[in-house]
């Protein structure tokens, strides 16, 4: 019986988003560290009450979960769902916020650049590995930022777009210089067609509720 979950392709090709992160990088990011977390789901999915649901629906299942093995199931499914997502949040093409987005992003930040500066201080604040999110909350933009496998998705919340800020996500082209791969990133291959499609997407229930 063939494995539920596959590790999703890659939207680019490995090189495509270089210099700002490196072939190098995504090959190790990719196929190491996201094939692992499909793989692990894979294993702990495999005759279990989960075993069917869909990947959101596990993570949303599990997001509360007081049970060792439920919490080891959510960090795997979290984080297939977050590379997933992140993946798609990056592109190698220019683009810009427009319509419905541009108009959402000056009403709750001003400015794309004032967006960008909140969406860096999360990323640089968030302690540890984690991520940092826009997300569509009460109707209106926001940042918010998760750590380790965590993401607003398990409660419901529309997310937008993320950036990863595990140190495994840039350690090989900017140390622990978080700082400027959060700049580099930011201002260059963020994929804002993404984010106008998924602001167009109502929010998930989260299964919990």
């Amino acid at each position: 019986m063939p494995a539920p979950f596959k590790l999703a392709p890659l939207p680019w090709d490995e090189d495509a988003l270089a210099p700002t992160i490196s072939a190098n990088t995504i090959s190790f990011h990719y196929h190491k560290h996201h094939q692992t977390y499909v793989d692990t789901l894979n294993k702990l999915v495999e005759g279990s009450k989960f075993a069917g649901m869909k990947l959101e629906e596990i993570v949303q299942a599990t997001f509360k979960s007081n049970d060792a093995k439920e919490k080891t199931l959510f960090n795997n499914a979290g984080q297939v769902w977050n590379h997933d997502f992140y993946w798609r949040s990056l592109t190698p093409a220019k683009t810009e916020p427009s319509g419905e987005l541009n108009s959402a992003i000056a009403a709750a930040f001003g400015s794309k650049d004032a967006l960008i500066a909140q969406l860096a201080d999360a990323g640089k604040t968030q302690f540890g590995s984690g991520w940092a999110w826009l997300v569509m909350k009460d109707g209106k933009l926001a940042i918010e930022k998760t750590p380790n496998a965590e993401t607003p998705m398990a409660v419901g919340t529309n997310c937008l777009l993320t950036v990863d800020v595990w140190e495994h996500a840039y350690y090989l082209d900017y140390q622990n210089a978080r700082p400027k791969y959060l700049e580099a990133v930011l201002g260059k291959i963020l994929n804002w067609e993404f984010a106008s499609e998924n602001m167009s997407k109502k929010a998930v229930r989260a299964a919990a509720e």
